[in-house]
């Protein structure tokens, strides 16, 4: 099968450091073509992912994420260079909402966001025919009059995960720096269960420093501190020598990679009962879910007690690149099966 996979044009593939929807693209499409698929992919300039990409697209734009124009002519570029393949998976917000594909290859697009008043009413507007995945449960769950056609959850390659067997004592955050993250009830959990917190979190755009300054810094101090925004290896040594991922996020968060990377880890996670975290979280195996600060302190000190090697196999078996890949490839095949190319050319085949 001939794949093309269209990036968002904000942050290269893979990410050099916070990008869960880039995370997402390099590990599907590095998976892919370890299952023996053709991929193409459309992404930043300055993308280095291993597989075939397509050319003439222009660096990441970081600064400009809200300029629909750059996401436009990246989709157009994008689009214009994906005639020959299968099925088209898009993760951005523009393209499928764009005329540009021929009208007999089918496109499938990823909902990385949630379903708010503004994304509802973009996901509404998609093409007819083009295929809506959504990431857990929760989340389409919380589709309204929008026809979901698979749930997908994310994976990573645990295989390039080291596993800790044992912690070095605290927990750790790991997230942005902004109020729905639950970093302040974070300091509040591990200030309680007095258990040490290293606070690793993109802090990049203007709100986020505002944020920083004005409610987290103050509250820095030797059992609080922040490590600024850590990169890949860096995120997962803290990880793993973390006794558990604090993350009581405070909204519907429609997955959430950092709780799956800490399994992988062993590292087992504790998180308030919303959005995903209920499907990702096995509560008293892999981690502990709680509504209240009390709660969640109460659950950070028991995380000492839970068998570690049982977070990494959850990780293996539930959240692997290649349970992701095979869940996809499913996907497309059946997409494939009811597109009016395939039926066109089984139709000549018997004859």
């Amino acid at each position: 099968m001939r794949i093309g996979l269209v990036a968002p044009p904000w942050i290269p593939v893979p990410p050099p450091s916070y990008g869960g929807t880039e995370s997402v693209v390099h590990t599907l499409a590095t998976g892919l073509v370890e299952a023996g698929h053709d991929v193409v992919l459309a992404a930043s300039s300055d993308s280095t992912c291993p597989v075939p990409r397509v050319s003439r697209m222009e660096p990441s734009t970081a600064t400009t994420m809200d300029s629909g124009r750059q996401e436009i002519l990246h989709v157009l570029r994008a689009y214009d260079a994906m005639v020959d393949v299968d099925v088209v998976h898009d993760h951005t917000i523009l393209g499928p909402l764009a005329l540009r594909l021929p009208p007999n290859i089918p496109r499938a697009t990823t909902l990385h966001g949630p379903f708010d008043e503004e994304l509802t009413r973009i996901y509404g507007a998609m093409r007819p025919g083009t295929s809506l995945v959504a990431i857990s449960e929760h989340q389409a769950s919380t589709a309204r009059n929008i026809k979901i056609d698979a749930v997908i959850h994310h994976g990573i390659d645990v295989r390039d995960v080291r596993y800790s067997p044992a912690h070095r004592g605290g927990a750790c955050f790991l997230g942005r720096m902004h109020p729905n993250k639950g970093l302040l009830q974070a300091i509040m959990v591990a200030r309680e269960a007095g258990i040490p917190l290293r606070i690793g979190a993109k802090m990049r755009e203007p709100f986020e420093e505002d944020y920083f300054h004005d409610v987290i810094e103050p509250l820095l101090g030797p059992d609080v501190e922040y490590l600024g925004e850590l990169a890949a290896a860096e995120k997962y040594q803290l990880l793993g020598e973390s006794v558990a991922l604090l993350n009581p996020i405070q909204w519907s968060e429609p997955f959430g990679m950092v709780m799956i990377e800490s399994l992988a880890t062993g590292t087992p996670v504790v998180a308030t009962r919303r959005g995903s975290a209920p499907e990702i979280i096995r509560d008293g195996e892999t981690g502990f879910l709680a509504d209240t600060v009390t709660g969640l302190a109460r659950a950070l000190q028991s995380c000492e007690g839970l068998d570690r090697s049982a977070s990494r196999r959850d990780a293996e078996q539930r959240f692997s690149s290649q349970r992701m890949v095979r869940d996809y490839v499913r996907f497309y095949t059946s997409l494939l099966a009811r597109s009016p190319r395939t039926a066109r050319e089984t139709t000549a085949a018997r004859f």
